[in-house]
């Protein structure tokens, strides 16, 4: 069927509840009706995530349902009926619009096929999913949630029995048995009460949290002053129980953003990457004194920070910049006797800034590919490799992070956690206050004995059909010409089989082109795997401030130039 055909299927059909036939049945816009029905809305490699609405390109009951068929359908033939009735697939959810109802949704559709679920009883941050997995000993997990996305967004993801999002070999099985379901009336809604299990380790995740403490100083930690938001998530019960139980006493939250509220009235978009998202943590922080300033998304994975400076402003401190001083305040706060084989994961786009440091360190760094997943991946790597004997490969996580203000210390997760993060961050700057600094001054020193790094990201928002044809075309032009850049070192292409560090095979193909210049610097371009963007990643290195700025606007240009961007 052509998507005008859909459309006036699913307007007809009283198979379709009413609330979605009356949604449709007002759309008088044909660019509209096309968009929403010109493809089903794609399982890929990050599961769902779209638009909410009634359609097959946007997230609702019917392609919720669908994805969880096809999920519930694969753990049965993958591990038997018995074995998905005992242990099951944790769910959770956050605060957004229709995520506890999609989460309801998943419940009942996988309870229906006779598997156990064990549903979050409230909205909790996706790390707690991750632990959550292990914690029951279930064989996946699912967490609605779009992240930072704006409102009108929500996903879907799906995680192994390890705790970690499944990766494109896994992806690809799950996808095969979504997409055989073309019929939606074969998707039983109706859920066994007697299969779900209300569920809420909070207090067990927290514990494990507090366990990646790194510094004993009480008296240092009273004196530290925190302005924390959750900016209308899920972050708020397991940050401040994390803080106050680590020995912070003199943390404020926002009163206006402490509220879970899904269309996030306070902020533009609830992502603590924005200077906009924290704008009220920082007018409170003036008025207070605070020395910090922290900032959850809402499913609390991610986490942005602004600190005070010497004339009582506040700077926010990026995503590259925070990983390398919690590298290094890891590194610097850790028995490494402990260790054998010690070992920090970041992503490929993620500033080598933190590689320098854990190379000096002699710590095994690793790389992978864009999201946290692969992360993940690894830490379950390690862990495998020791449980089979194979000593070369069986190394110990320390630490992994990446740009996009993603951070893991430990292995209750096998995700970025933004609880375990602002606990490190508030320690790392209590130490800093009590030595009568701040983390601009960690940082500057950092760069100081390293060298210069600027890491920046332009990102170009392309909606729709037309946009995802552009973006496509901007790819097949970049592999098809010379570089743009001048004194280009080499080009890698990930959508081919590259080889991975220390005989781990290959890193799994994806759409990425990388840059490396002769001077050390590297600019990659990726479009977003959940979000309908392109995106342009930059690494410049230098000694010079002001040369290093101006190095990085002349790289800017050339893409833009190059790809026809504003």
């Amino acid at each position: 069927m052509n998507y005008k055909e859909k459309y006036e299927q699913w307007l007809i059909d009283s198979f379709f509840d009413e609330t979605t036939r009356n949604e449709l049945a007002v759309i008088i816009d044909e660019k509209e009706i096309e968009d929403r029905f010109y493809r089903e809305l794609e399982f890929g490699t990050g599961g769902l995530r779209g638009v909410m609405g009634a359609g097959t390109n946007r997230m609702n009951k019917y392609t919720i349902g669908k994805a969880t068929a096809g999920l519930g359908k694969y753990l049965l033939d993958t591990y038997g009926t018995q074995v998905c009735k005992v242990r099951g697939v944790v769910i959770a959810y956050d605060t957004r619009n229709n995520s506890e109802y999609f989460s309801k949704i998943t419940a009942n559709v996988l309870s229906g096929m006779g598997i156990r679920v064990y549903l979050n009883a409230h909205a909790c941050p996706t790390p707690q999913l991750s632990f959550s997995i292990k914690f029951w000993n279930a064989l996946a997990g699912v967490v609605v949630t779009a992240s930072h996305n704006s409102k009108e967004y929500n996903g879907y993801k799906v995680y192994d029995e390890f705790g970690c999002q499944i990766v494109p070999r896994q992806a690809k099985q799950v996808i095969s048995y979504v997409n055989a379901i073309t019929d939606y009336r074969t998707i039983n809604f109706v859920g066994d009460d007697s299969l779900i299990i209300i569920a809420d380790v909070t207090e067990n995740f927290v514990e494990a949290v507090i366990e990646q403490s790194r510094y004993d100083n009480r008296e240092a930690k009273a004196n530290l002053k925190v302005i924390y938001t959750p900016l209308h998530g899920t972050g708020n019960v397991p940050v401040q129980k994390a803080l106050r139980l680590d020995g912070f006493i003199n943390v404020d939250f926002v009163a206006e953003q402490i509220i879970p509220d899904g269309n996030f009235p306070t902020v533009i978009s609830p992502n603590p990457e924005d200077r906009h998202a924290l704008e009220l943590g920082i007018t409170q922080a003036k008025h207070t004194g605070a020395d910090i300033v922290l900032g959850t998304d809402p499913d609390s994975d991610r986490v942005g920070i602004a600190v005070r400076t010497a004339n009582d402003g506040y700077q926010l401190i990026t995503g590259n910049q925070v990983g390398v001083l919690l590298m290094n305040f890891i590194l610097n706060h850790t028995n490494m006797s402990k260790y054998r084989h010690p070992a920090v994961v970041k992503t490929i786009v993620t500033s080598e800034l933190g590689a320098d440091i854990a190379r000096k360190h002699d710590i095994t760094v690793f790389s992978t590919l864009t999201g946290f997943k692969y992360i993940g991946e690894k830490i379950t790597e390690f862990e495998q490799a020791k449980l089979n004997g194979n000593r070369e490969q069986d190394y110990e996580f320390l630490f992994g992070y990446e740009e996009s203000y993603g951070y893991l210390a430990g292995t209750h997760a096998r995700d970025k956690d933004a609880v375990v993060s602002c606990l490190l961050i508030c320690e790392m700057a209590a130490e800093a206050k009590a030595n009568s600094r701040t983390l601009l001054d960690e940082i500057n020193e950092i760069y100081a004995e390293y060298g210069y790094y600027h890491d920046a990201l332009n990102s170009f928002t392309l909606k729709g059909k037309d946009g995802q044809e552009r973006i496509g075309s901007m790819m097949t032009e970049l592999r098809t010409s010379a570089s743009p850049f001048e004194g280009t070192k080499s080009v890698i292409d990930y959508s081919v089989p590259v080889a991975a560090e220390l005989g781990f095979g290959t890193l799994p193909t994806s759409n990425v082109l990388k840059y490396i210049l002769e001077d050390g610097s590297w600019i990659a371009v990726r479009p977003s795997g959940t979000e309908p963007k392109i995106k342009i990643y930059y690494g410049v290195k230098g000694t010079d401030k002001e040369a290093v700025e101006k190095r990085l606007e002349e790289i800017q240009n050339t893409i833009k130039i190059k790809l026809g961007l504003k």
